[in-house]
């Protein structure tokens, strides 16, 4: 059965894959424990972000919309997904979503998963990548606590780390955990709350976006080759 469940929830994703990708979206998926600072983290980032290049969000809870509307507070478009029961989106969720926000070509889409670090680490939503959120206060245990989770990050954000004066974490015990489950993930330290290491996170998302928009472009030209037209 889980199989199945899998199998279906990947060809949605699929679907969505494509659909981001004809029109040079970028689409991360933002994973986390509950209490990580996952919506912080966003919010400062979409409103340092905005006015650079168009950005949106999808935010997945179990109730409610506050998240949604703390990211529509910094003008930029937002739409909520509330699973009920559910402990993680899935990519029939965002494939609707998608068609209700119409996210802007060559944009930037964040997608705000279910404070949780078991579940969506199973279920691919169609996005380009997972960046996993950790803060200094969960212990710097985690990865090996939750090694699915780590393994399908691409870049791990450890957050809050205005707090390591306060709390017993070992950033070197973290990294090089998150390296034993995943030896080629990225890890940037920062801290919403007072803004340092943002620019590096700012920096990963500009370099990330102008390869996939390169990425188009060639997949365009080798498409229009044949025919005799160049693109430019």
């Amino acid at each position: 059965m889980e199989r199945d469940i899998l199998a279906k929830n990947d060809s949605y994703a699929a679907v969505n894959r494509s659909w981001l990708a004809e029109r040079g979206i970028l689409a991360l998926n933002l994973v986390s424990s509950p209490g990580s600072g996952k919506t912080t983290v966003l919010t400062r980032t979409v409103a340092a972000l905005k006015s650079e290049m168009p950005v949106s969000v999808m935010e997945g809870d179990q109730e409610t919309s506050l998240d949604a509307e703390r990211i529509r507070a910094t003008g930029v478009p937002a739409v909520q997904i509330n699973t009920g029961k559910g402990c993680h989106l899935d990519a029939h969720m965002v494939g609707h979503a998608l068609h209700a926000l119409l996210p802007a070509e060559a944009s930037v889409l964040f997608i705000e998963n279910v404070g949780n670090l078991v579940c969506p680490a199973a279920f691919d939503l169609g996005e380009a990548a997972k960046v996993a959120i950790l803060s200094v206060t969960e212990g710097e245990d985690k990865p090996l606590k939750y090694p699915d989770m780590f393994h399908a990050a691409q870049l791990v954000l450890i957050n809050k780390i205005d707090l390591l004066p306060h709390v017993d974490f070992s950033v070197e015990r973290c990294v090089e955990y998150a390296r034993r489950v995943n030896p080629g993930v990225q890890i940037l330290l920062l801290s919403a709350r007072t803004g340092e290491g943002m620019e590096a996170w700012y920096e990963w998302l500009r370099l990330t976006r102008r390869s996939r928009l390169l990425g188009r472009r060639s997949a365009a030209h080798q498409t229009a080759e044949p025919s005799g037209v160049t693109l430019t």
